[in-house]
């Protein structure tokens, strides 16, 4: 019996996940560095750019069986909708019982969760390209700075390495947003991403 195989094309998503990357980091960081104050108005880009943007990417990476681009944007489109949903706790919005009783440590440990994620996420992004090895080291110091934050450690430390690298993080993320919608548009290099390192891969 011959067997017939139909690939189906479907454009790169990492240009739309980095670019919800991009734009909920920028939001989230102006409220670290004291540019803007409160998350009423982070809550809309964490939703729909941070987590859902990263999702829809996420989805469109399995459908190219990229384990790692799903991988990666499905984990971190988690992250936006839990801490979405954790500032909406935290604000009142489920009840002034539930906000009291809120432990900021839980917070931390997820944190510390997502800090062991991208860390093996890292070594992944050293064979794809260096922005992208980039950007996940950045992601790395946010979840460190979060991490000492939210525990108390060195919190004023923490809580500036977390501001300053979420704000390049955000600047990088536009960076490799724009080159995946360029350098495919046009055919060519148009913005350099640099060349996996070539240690792991065969």
């Amino acid at each position: 019996m011959n067997e017939t195989k139909v690939k189906v094309v479907t454009a790169d998503p990492s240009a739309i996940g980095l670019f919800g990357l991009a734009v909920i980091t920028l939001v989230a960081s102006s409220q670290k560095l004291g540019w803007t104050s409160g998350v009423s108005l982070v809550l809309p880009w964490a939703i729909f750019l941070g987590a859902s943007a990263q999702l829809l990417a996420c989805l469109k990476d399995f459908q190219h069986n990229n384990t790692f681009g799903a991988t990666a944007f499905g984990g971190y489109a988690f992250f936006w909708y839990s801490m979405g949903f954790a500032w909406l706790i935290q604000n009142g919005v489920f009840g002034q019982k539930l906000a009291s009783s809120v432990d900021g440590k839980q917070l931390g440990m997820a944190f510390i969760a997502y800090l062991i994620f991208t860390l093996f996420m890292t070594i992944g992004a050293m064979e794809t390209h260096k922005v992208l090895f980039i950007i996940f080291v950045l992601i790395d110091l946010l979840f460190i700075g979060l991490s000492l934050s939210t525990f108390g450690i060195m919190a004023k430390f923490g809580h500036n390495l977390a501001a300053w690298s979420e704000l390049i993080l955000s600047i990088m993320s536009f960076y490799g947003s724009a080159a995946a919608v360029l350098n495919n548009h046009f055919g060519r290099v148009f913005l350099p991403v640099g060349k996996p390192f070539g240690i792991f891969k065969k």
